[in-house]
């Protein structure tokens, strides 16, 4: 026969082993909010990055380019934009407007043959390649944290560990916008 102790212990096994995986569930729910941060820290840090070395390349394509003053107008527009830019979505819109304008940068550069082969503009040209596949690699993996971490929220029976901890809203991806899908056309017939 069962008495009272026994099921008293069952009860309280029970009820320890459930305590184990909410501690659990709320742990890696907690890690996955830690791997977001850091994520979005590495991509800002190359935004960063990225923004200071513009500059740079705009000073080196004025030398030879007299004629393209409103290319590099927006790209010292789309800089500003990223460096004002707070937010996740607020820094994705600005760096592919900052993408858009470099692109036509580069394009236009294709017009001048003493601007390509400027060691300092292909330096430049290859820094800022390196920092744009830097921030597509840091971006994947951003994503794919958030992607995790709102799944597990959404899902029984995280949800209800993450619902307790106050962790309901889910994280925004990093996502290129429409306008730096298309191919950026440039005449270069125009000088």
């Amino acid at each position: 026969m069962i008495d009272a102790a026994n099921v008293l212990l069952g009860v309280l096994v029970m009820l320890l082993l459930l305590a184990a995986y909410a501690v659990l569930i709320y742990n890696g729910l907690q890690r996955l909010r830690n791997d977001i941060g850091k994520a979005w820290s590495n991509i800002d840090v190359l935004l960063q990055q990225r923004a200071s070395e513009v500059p740079n390349l705009v000073a080196t394509v004025r030398g030879y380019t007299q004629h393209e003053e409103k290319v590099l107008t927006e790209v010292a527009q789309a800089r500003a934009a990223l460096l004002g830019a707070s937010g996740v979505a607020a820094k994705g819109e600005a760096s592919t407007q900052l993408t858009a304008s470099l692109k036509t940068l580069f394009a236009v550069a294709e017009g001048y043959p003493d601007l390509k082969a400027s060691t300092n503009f292909l330096a430049l040209q290859l820094r800022l390649s390196a920092l744009e596949d830097a921030i597509a690699d840091r971006r994947e993996f951003y994503n794919d944290s958030v992607t995790a971490y709102n799944t597990r929220i959404a899902s029984f029976p995280d949800l209800l560990v993450a619902r307790r901890a106050g962790m309901v809203e889910p994280k925004p991806l990093f996502q290129a916008e429409e306008a730096a899908r298309p191919v950026v056309a440039v005449d270069l017939a125009k000088r």
